[in-house]
């Protein structure tokens, strides 16, 4: 059976940085009802709180991140580049101990972000990019998708298994 990796926040979890939470979402409690669900928050798995301050990346674009171009800060001028970067390998591990070949995000994180990010203004504005994790996944051949995307990620997740039963 494949596993998912899910963004916890999009299980109900309390992790985002506001303290707050998304879902549960059907699918995704399906998904965790077959035990295909591995749960991971990159930012709480790479140290910070919650709640926490806001953060964005200036430019939204997570793979400057990951090759040492561009920072993560927070609303108030903090550098927690390291936290996002120490979650993002975190998750990397986690899938290829697991073989774990997509991944349902949050969208519009700075870690988990698969489509567009905020601009690092802290003003609203939306940019095409991908968070740190998302980045990093991707690069390591992890499909990803947000909460936004299910019915995508669930036909992905149907071929993986055909591919995996053929």
């Amino acid at each position: 059976m494949q596993k998912v990796l899910v963004s916890r926040c999009l299980l109900g979890h309390r992790v985002r940085y506001d303290g707050g939470a998304h879902g549960p979402f059907e699918l995704l409690a399906l998904w965790q009802a077959e035990g295909r669900v591995v749960a991971l928050c990159p930012e709480v798995a790479g140290g910070l709180p919650t709640p926490r301050p806001p953060a964005e990346i200036p430019g939204g674009q997570g793979a400057l991140v990951l090759d040492g171009q561009r920072a993560v800060l927070t609303i108030d001028g903090e550098d927690v580049s390291a936290a996002f970067l120490a979650g993002a390998q975190q998750a990397l591990e986690l899938v290829q101990a697991q073989g774990i070949r997509l991944a349902v995000l949050k969208a519009r994180s700075p870690s988990c972000g698969n489509r567009e990010n905020y601009d690092g203004s802290f003003s609203g504005m939306k940019v095409a990019g991908e968070g740190v994790t998302a980045a990093l996944l991707r690069r390591a051949g992890v499909q990803v998708f947000n909460e936004e995307e299910l019915p995508a990620a669930a036909a992905a997740l149907l071929v993986l298994e055909a591919e995996a039963s053929a």
